[in-house]
């Protein structure tokens, strides 16, 4: 029986060597060796350098949360700034605008006026002008129509009439077509 075991042992060493029973307590041995100077080496060097990364990645994430919430109430505020100071110029703009075109519009106004006046000024006096004109021409007329009706009375045979006698038949034929 001893050699039946003996046999069993080596086949069983030879096919599977860690279902050997025999070796578990010096396995489970240097597996606590192993991991508790794993654990330590873990808990005093690795885990600290570790957390110490983690704790200066996140102060530093911390600190450019809080520079970017600076920068962007700095922006806000120049971008108010710069709102209030806009709608200030265009305000200004829009004054000097309205009192540019109020200006503008007097002048305008004004000119016209003036050049109206002038018109009408110059008007009264060409009316005058022409109506004079008129008149001179109508004298003229009316003398060289006298003389043509002494000249035509002449020669059918009247003769003796004079200017003023020939004026006042003229005067007093214009007088019944009107």
């Amino acid at each position: 029986m001893l050699a039946s075991r003996v046999k069993r042992r080596l086949k069983a060493r030879c096919l599977m060597p860690q279902l050997d029973f025999s070796v578990f307590p010096s396995q489970l041995f240097w597996l606590v060796i192993c991991f508790m100077t794993m654990l330590f080496i873990m808990s005093r060097f690795i885990i600290p350098k570790t957390a110490e990364m983690i704790n200066l990645r996140r102060a530093k994430i911390d600190a450019d949360l809080e520079q970017a919430e600076e920068i962007k109430k700095h922006v806000e505020e120049t971008l108010e700034k710069y709102k209030k100071s806009l709608a200030e110029a265009t305000a200004k703009a829009n004054i000097s605008l309205q009192k540019t075109r109020d200006e503008l519009n007097e002048t305008v106004a004004r000119k016209q006026e003036e050049i109206s006046l002038r018109m009408k000024s110059e008007m009264e006096e060409n009316e005058k002008k022409i109506d004079e004109a008129k008149d001179r021409a109508m004298k003229k007329v009316e003398e060289a129509a006298a003389d043509l009706a002494i000249d035509v009375l002449e020669k059918l045979g009247f003769s003796g009439i004079k200017a003023k006698d020939a004026k006042n038949a003229l005067d007093l034929v214009k007088r019944e077509q009107l």
